[in-house]
């Protein structure tokens, strides 16, 4: 199996059965090094719905990024074998019982030896990723850029499992080593005066907006490499860490966040980490624009992600 992408410059991109970007539709996963996989739930959601429909989404507007990247000076692709392996099942509206089927089909692609790259969904999706990837690699450092921190214990009638509460399941299930693990973002109003302190009491790192702001891009993206240390890492991109200005179709939006130009700036200056996973999540295609605006943020930081990947193999 071929697994360069479509050449556009021969076939017009509205051409074709859209992937992302324009890569080959997986029919094995022998021989790959990655692999897009859908994970389309949101019955995580505790406010906006709609990221099931994310995937396609993503997929449709990553039609028009091209395969090298300059801030890596590499030509994706060419280092790194990648097809869409499509989407994975789940049971709308069952929470316990959707976060179960992603995490089978999650494993399929870690038990082949491939790293995944799944596009959700509600934050929840990650849970299932984490478990999938941790039951090869072990406990895993969490790299997590989010306006929220997801460690809170129970939603609504004492349901432990939404996009609010992975970080804390991760943790407490022994698949996120917290000593490895930063999450970087938050800000905005709270629930409670400990919903940042509770992050750090299960032994993450926290860097808040305003923190990264204060030391700096450069300075953010060496401090992630020290964080994991070179353990196996996942991330995981929520796109409301960035301002709603730039990314306002999201499941839950919060003012006052990075432009995407200055979150794609650290994604490219990361360096030195051992990634074995990661995911692009809570992209709300019906909330977004016309033009996909947010759709074709979503589907930048996955390519970023890609040449990040692509990028230890040299």
């Amino acid at each position: 199996m071929s697994v360069l992408p479509v050449d556009s410059l021969e076939t017009p991109r509205f051409c074709g059965v859209p992937t992302f970007m324009r890569l080959p539709q997986a029919t094995t996963l022998e021989g790959l090094d990655a692999a897009i996989i859908g994970l389309p739930s949101d019955s995580g959601a505790p406010f906006r719905t709609g990221a099931r429909f994310a995937p396609n989404a993503v997929r449709a507007m990553s039609i028009m990024l091209r395969p090298i990247n300059p801030y890596r000076n590499i030509n994706v692709f060419e280092r790194l074998a990648c097809a869409d392996a499509g989407d994975a099942a789940v049971v709308p509206g069952y929470e316990i019982e959707s976060l179960e089927r992603l995490e089978a089909a999650v494993h399929a692609v870690v038990d082949a030896g491939v790293t995944p790259f799944g596009i959700g969904g509600d934050h929840s999706v990650t849970l299932a990723g984490l478990r999938a990837v941790a039951a090869k690699h072990g406990p895993l450092a969490l790299i997590q850029f989010d306006s929220h921190s997801d460690t809170w214990d129970k939603y609504f009638a004492g349901k432990r499992y939404s996009a609010g509460t992975p970080f804390r399941r991760a943790v407490e299930e022994g698949i996120v080593d917290p000593a490895r693990s930063i999450q970087i973002g938050m800000r905005g109003s709270l629930f409670k005066a400990d919903d940042v302190s509770q992050s750090l009491d299960l032994g993450y790192e926290v860097v808040t907006t305003d923190d990264m702001f204060e030391m700096g891009i450069p300075a953010l993206a060496a401090r992630i490499a020290a964080r994991t240390a070179g353990a196996p890492a996942y991330l995981t991109f929520d796109l409301d860490f960035i301002d709603p200005a730039f990314a306002p179709a999201v499941q839950t939006p919060e003012a006052g966040g990075p432009s995407t130009r200055e979150a794609l700036d650290l994604l490219r200056r990361i360096e030195g980490i051992n990634l074995v996973g990661a995911d692009v999540v809570e992209l709300c295609p019906p909330y977004d624009q016309p033009a996909q605006t947010t759709a074709l943020v979503a589907a930048t930081v996955m390519a970023e992600l890609l040449a990040l990947r692509a990028a230890m193999k040299s």
